[in-house]
């Protein structure tokens, strides 16, 4: 919490701020090529903050032919890595020393809880551009064991122009999961930020700009999904897409590639994770806070949200007394109060989808153990659901919001099958003493991430993604998401003398 101010700082922040407006093309703010713009909104208040430019086709091909020629003439690819990884770092000092303004501008924009701007979203994004920076200059290439007559070099080479589209839950964490090893790298980039949060992105644009990034190395357009995403995705210049979303956008994305230039295509996607927690758990109370945040944290609105809680029957009466007890320390309000966990949905649809679940459960009969209500405004309430079956529709579908579905299992067996009965595959977390358990469902659960008596989604050295629908191409974080943005090459040289004989003297 060292990090926090008060509400009344953050709401003298708030009313102070001058938000961009403009999508970032070739190092300048510039309006949409049509003029025209749309409308952004504080979800937790409805207030209108800002009219953005909303850009579209025309605006896409411009990014990237900026884009295309930066990267082409060498003013960053080329660059040394020791001079990449200065401004990238510099880049760094530049949000902290602005961390209270992003934070409130993020909390402003997504109704996200201002002590996550303030604890995680600044902090992460510092720690993981300084990571990748640092991995500039310590990555070595290979050669291979060809003999003497040859040598043979495997180098790593940025990759081109990258598009980048971005999700609304977590704007800073998710640009820099994409930006900070693209550019280390030595990429160009077009990133599109979600039409409901663009307005961090715009601010680190610019900062990027003041940090000595070359103009056209980092653009950001602004606009809706058809209008900006789906000509990022077909464009014949780009030479690869990283996506995070949803499974049914990630879907045409791959449509996209295969319908332009097969550009590379990275996904990840969605998520319906589970929570195993069996009968010889220890320290009930600590599995219960854990299973509180794994559902409720960011108001459900992740994709590694733990929203299946699986719990062994011997084991079950005593947690949910634990889990009820602690759902109801996250309280829900005003994003800028940091008395406050939880924030407010991220719009009005996703709130009517959301609450929609609550209705649902409520025809079905389930036990009600918390919440269960929408308060007033785009605010839900954390809620859990007891007696839900595996097939029922609250334990298939991802509903990206604090509701958390109980399934009671009789075995250890029962848990792996009921876990694994899912089309995704993002993360889950496992509950036990048993550290043979421990493994052997780790090993078993297909997910990109298996937790074990924690709920976490690893760091910054560790690839985030999925299994099954739930990701596609790639990782974010760790070495392998800086690969990811290089194309590997050989370099052949023929030593042999008979190379050396055929020589022109």
């Amino acid at each position: 919490m060292s990090n926090v101010l008060t509400l009344q700082e953050y709401q003298a922040i708030a009313g102070s701020l001058t938000l961009p407006t403009m999508a970032f093309i070739d190092g300048k703010f510039r309006p949409a090529a049509s003029g025209k713009t749309f409308a952004s909104s504080n979800p937790a208040t409805g207030e209108h903050l800002a009219d953005i430019a909303a850009c579209a086709k025309e605006d896409v091909d411009f990014a990237v032919a900026k884009a295309r020629e930066a990267f082409d003439d060498g003013r960053w690819s080329k660059l040394h890595p020791n001079e990449r990884k200065e401004v990238l770092i510099k880049l760094s000092k530049l949000v902290l020393r602005n961390r209270h303004e992003l934070a409130v501008m993020e909390s402003l924009d997504s109704g996200k809880p201002i002590t996550d701007c303030e604890n995680l979203d600044i902090d992460e994004f510092v720690h993981i551009m300084n990571w990748h920076a640092e991995l500039v200059d310590k990555i070595y290439d290979q050669t291979a064991p060809v003999g003497s007559d040859a040598i043979s070099m495997i180098v790593r080479e940025p990759i081109g122009v990258v598009g980048a589209v971005l999700p609304w839950n977590f704007p800073l964490l998710m640009l820099v999961w994409k930006m900070a090893p693209a550019l280390a790298a030595g990429c160009s980039m077009v990133i599109k930020p979600a039409a409901q949060t663009s307005l961090t992105a715009l601010r680190i644009a610019e900062l990027a700009s003041e940090a000595g990034l070359p103009r056209g190395v980092l653009n950001i357009v602004t606009g809706g999904g058809a209008e900006v995403g789906e000509p990022l995705g077909l464009h014949m210049d780009v030479d690869m897409v990283t996506f995070t979303g949803s499974t049914a956008t990630g879907r045409r994305f791959l449509r996209y590639s295969a319908d332009s230039n097969m550009k590379k295509v990275v996904l990840e996607l969605g998520g319906k994770n589970p929570c195993i927690v069996l009968d010889d758990a220890e320290n009930i109370d600590y599995v219960a806070q854990q299973v509180c945040a794994a559902a409720f944290w960011n108001m459900g609105e992740n994709c590694s949200a733990g929203s299946r809680l699986i719990v062994q029957a011997g084991i079950k009466e005593k947690l949910l007394e634990r889990v009820k007890a602690h759902a109801r320390e996250w309280k829900v309000g005003n994003p800028l109060d940091p008395q406050n966990a939880l924030g407010a949905m991220i719009d009005k649809g996703h709130f009517s989808k959301v609450a929609s679940f609550l209705d649902k459960g409520r025809l079905a009969g389930y036990d009600i153990l918390v919440g269960g209500d929408t308060l007033e405004g785009t605010y839900i309430q954390p809620t859990i659901f007891d007696g839900v079956a595996n097939t029922d529709e609250l334990a298939r579908e991802e509903i990206f919001g604090p509701i958390l579905s109980v399934i009671t299992v009789n075995s250890y067996e029962e848990a792996l099958q009921v876990a694994n009965d899912t089309e995704y595959g993002l993360a889950a977390s496992v509950f036990t003493a048993n550290g043979k358990k421990a493994i052997r469902a780790a090993q078993a659960i297909k997910a990109g991430t298996v937790t074990v008596n924690c709920f976490g989604e690893g760091d910054v050295t560790t690839p985030f993604g999925g299994y099954k629908q739930s990701g596609f191409g790639g990782r974010d974080n760790s070495i392998h998401a800086h690969d990811q943005y290089t194309e590997l090459k050989t370099i052949w040289i023929d030593l042999s003398d008979s190379a050396v004989d055929g020589a022109i003297d």
